[in-house]
């Protein structure tokens, strides 16, 4: 909370010089700019890049006023073009991030953030991102912000107790740049939520505040209490982890051009260490001799802008066991089909395994699913979401056998076409969950023939 004594901008350079402030403006009983009157004490910190220096878009450390930040795909600009108070502003391109690397003991309870168009580049997108598990997975606040021209402040109501860090990250993934300015957190005041949960949202909440990789919906209820149905936000993509199987029941990602580059696939294959001790895994023992291969549900191709995104990939909570021919067959053709699309289109993508019967087993317990799914919906610009979702939408859906003698690898992934209602079906997951029902019933009913 502020006063009307001290506008924001002369308070923001006040806290800017001073890395870290105490405003205490309201302690004496001011009344605040929403007319209630108040008597808590609202300790906030501002980040305005004044101090430090990253002339470079490679991903690295700074220490700022405020503490360690890591800037992948930006830099602190000072350029005349760059659109900044004071003499400098972060400036974030591709699907670039800022992030903090230390926590706030305190919760928060309020974020404000200044941002703007570089130069004269197209205006841009850009999204809040909450961690109160130091930073080991993430919770979009609020709604994804577009940029123009002209600098804007941007204010997001947090409430969440408890320690908490923040990351800024760019979601249209186009090389136009964002100038990010006076990021301003206020300490939480009591009666949030949070307290170092995992992932975040899941069934019946929206899909876009868990992450932006599940913006048209997370399709089960899937909550960091649940062992069979464990939430994992990962910057890359989002998991619904099974314990049981020891394989994911989901995974759900985004994809466009700004997720593509040349990097080299990194094949560091790992169980994932970002999951609790009583979420029981896969463990490369499990694969080894077993005859199945270690199947990508987001695949390494789909990430290959930077190394450590890619290496995300390669945790065995993104895979299951999937025959040969299934894998390296219309799969794999799949995937190459889909990054042709996510050149000029943006693609929310949903994956797992269909588990029929009596599971087979491999290893210490790793279930086989006896089919894999793959759900692809296909909209037109970055940054669009469940309200861009039409009736003339395109969705691709599939089901391929997983069993060498029930498919090859000549195969044509078309051949394996479905609905999306045969998949929910058949998994119990509900798909798309944020679009409005009456197009869900076009679209879902729809069998793919492009």
């Amino acid at each position: 909370m502020r006063s009307r004594r001290c506008g924001r901008s002369r308070c923001a350079i006040r806290a800017r010089a001073r890395g870290i402030a105490t405003d205490q403006l309201d302690n004496n009983g001011a009344t605040s700019d929403d007319g209630a009157t108040s008597t808590e004490v609202a300790t906030s910190i501002v980040e305005g890049f004044e101090t430090g220096s990253k002339t470079a878009y490679a991903a690295a450390d700074v220490t700022l006023a405020t503490g360690s930040w890591n800037l992948d795909d930006a830099l602190i600009g000072s350029l005349s073009t760059d659109v900044k108070h004071g003499s400098a502003a972060a400036r974030v391109r591709n699907s670039g991030t800022i992030t903090m690397n230390f926590d706030r003991a305190n919760g928060a309870s309020t974020v404000t953030i200044a941002h703007a168009t570089y130069g004269s580049d197209a205006a841009g997108a850009w999204a809040l991102f909450a961690s109160q598990n130091h930073g080991s997975s993430w919770t979009q606040i609020g709604a994804t912000v577009t940029t123009t021209h002209t600098m804007a402040t941007k204010s997001f109501t947090v409430n969440l107790d408890g320690a908490i860090r923040f990351q800024i990250r760019k979601t249209d993934g186009g090389t136009n740049r964002i100038d990010i300015d006076d990021i301003s957190i206020t300490d939480s005041t009591g009666g949030g939520g949070g307290g170092g949960g995992g992932g975040g949202g899941g069934g019946g909440g929206s899909g876009a505040s868990t992450s932006i990789h599940t913006t048209l919906g997370v399709p089960t209820p899937a909550t960091t209490s649940s062992t069979d149905d464990y939430l994992s936000v990962k910057s890359q993509y989002v998991v619904s982890y099974n314990s049981s199987h020891k394989t994911p029941n989901w995974v759900s990602w985004e994809l466009n051009a700004g997720y593509l580059g040349s990097i080299d696939r990194s094949d560091d294959y790992r169980p994932d260490d970002t999951l609790p001790t009583n979420i029981h895994q896969a463990s490369l023992a499990d694969y080894s001799g077993s005859g199945w291969q270690r199947g990508h549900m987001c695949p390494s191709g789909d990430r290959t802008k930077t190394t450590t995104g890619n290496q995300q990939t390669f945790y065995l909570s993104n895979m299951v066991p999937q025959a040969a021919n299934n894998n390296t067959g219309p799969w794999e053709k799949l995937e190459s089909y889909a990054r042709s699309l996510a050149a000029t289109k943006e693609l929310f993508i949903v994956s797992g395994g269909i588990y029929s019967g009596t599971a087979k087993t491999i290893g210490s317990g790793v279930a086989v699913p006896s089919e894999t799914f793959k759900v692809i919906v296909v909209l037109d610009h970055a940054g669009d979401g469940p309200s861009d979702v039409t009736d003339s939408t395109r969705v691709i859906a599939v089901v391929m056998p997983n069993d060498n003698s029930q498919i090859s690898t000549s195969d044509t992934w078309q051949e394996y076409r479905v609905s999306v209602r045969s998949i929910e079906s058949a998994t119990g997951f509900d798909f798309l969950s944020d679009v409005d029902p009456d197009v869900q019933d076009v679209v879902e009913t729809r069998v793919d023939n492009q």
